[in-house]
């Protein structure tokens, strides 16, 4: 394969704008997330909380309806545990709700939500606690009114709220959804960047309304494992994420990548704009024209439509496990090719 990089180098140079896993995996949710728990005394919490805080996170209390801080905020910015700081969710999944607390449809990935069975006051409910420091959130119900069927119920004072600063954020962000056969292995890959806000895995290309994990892997739902990529375009160009994709997995496998076999694994990219679609479009032709790859290339540039986000264990899995044998022999030399080959490239700490 020629130099991948001095054909995707073209594209900047036009000044356009801008992993195999088993077939029938076996997986357990990641058990480590608690090796990063915040564990403080119960004086600790007290001395650092106020006392609506301490009432609802540590004694697991409950504020009245619709006296909560964030019940009607619509402001942009990211809603945090008020206990430890750790980033639960995000404005764009919050929902007005007549239930008079704030309302959300879905988590930030990453498993920093912790679901458990609550059978307190005679009722069956599942309880939300931040995985990080066991603070109490609220529950979660199945009576959203979007497309993930969730209503995350929250007490205000378990969280607090970090606005995006207007003045110092001129960026608008963009995002790209890739399609690389294991999602595991282009999440870690992209979470590594430099201008990468998120890389959240999940499912699109399909027919059906939020699959599971196992429908996907029927290959009946037309569905591919992709990872949804959020960017700053000030830092990170689309043409850069595109250099990335094109050399680290293979796109001239048709509907496999190693030994993941189906439509799931195809390669694939969906375009969200025009200006998208002309810079994806162009990064193929000129790597076609300068014969980077032997074989022909068979990705697929598709409109984006819908993304539904993959159940929890997914999200993050090889920065949660990386000790499991999978994540050693398949995405641990992924993960030092682009250490080699994008030094510059890659953040200097994560978040």
């Amino acid at each position: 394969m020629k130099n991948i990089f001095t054909c995707l180098l073209l594209v900047s140079l036009v000044n356009l704008v801008s992993c195999a896993q088993n077939n029938n995996p076996k997986m357990n949710k990641p058990n480590n997330i608690a090796n990063e728990k915040l564990k403080l005394s119960e004086q600790e919490w007290k001395e650092k909380l106020s006392p609506e805080q301490y009432y609802i996170l540590r004694e697991k209390g409950t504020e009245s309806p619709f006296s909560g801080e964030f019940v009607f905020t619509k402001e942009k910015g990211t809603y945090k545990c008020a206990g430890c700081g750790e980033a639960l969710f995000t404005d764009d999944m919050k929902f007005e709700s007549s239930c008079g607390w704030p309302s959300f449809d879905k988590e930030i990935a990453g498993g920093k939500i912790i679901q458990s069975n609550d059978n307190s006051h005679g009722m069956n409910r599942t309880e939300i606690t931040c995985a990080k420091c066991g603070g109490h959130l609220g529950h979660i119900f199945e009576d959203g009114p979007t497309e993930t069927g969730k209503r995350y119920c929250v007490n205000s004072g378990s969280l607090s709220f970090e606005a995006i600063d207007k003045k110092n954020s001129t960026a608008k962000l963009e995002s790209i959804t890739l399609a690389g056969g294991c999602f595991w292995c282009i999440e870690a890959i992209y979470e590594e960047l430099k201008g990468v806000i998120s890389a959240e895995s999940g499912y699109a290309g399909g027919t059906i309304k939020n699959p599971s994990y196992k429908q996907v892997c029927s290959g009946n739902t037309g569905h591919a494992e992709v990872v949804q990529v959020k960017f700053d375009p000030n830092i990170i160009s689309l043409e850069e994420i595109l250099e990335v994709f094109f050399t680290l997995h293979d796109p001239t496998s048709l509907n496999r990548q190693g030994a993941d076999e189906g439509t799931q694994y195809r390669s694939a990219i969906f375009y969200e704009t025009e200006k998208q679609k002309e810079i994806v479009e162009r990064a193929i032709h000129l790597l076609v024209s300068n014969k980077a790859f032997e074989s022909p290339i068979v990705t697929e540039v598709t409109a984006f439509t819908n993304f539904y986000t993959a159940e929890n264990f997914h999200q993050e899995y090889y920065e949660l496990n990386k000790e499991q044998p999978y994540c050693k022999a398949v995405i641990l030399p992924k993960m030092e090719k682009l250490h080699k080959l994008f030094s510059t490239k890659i953040k200097t700490s994560h978040p």
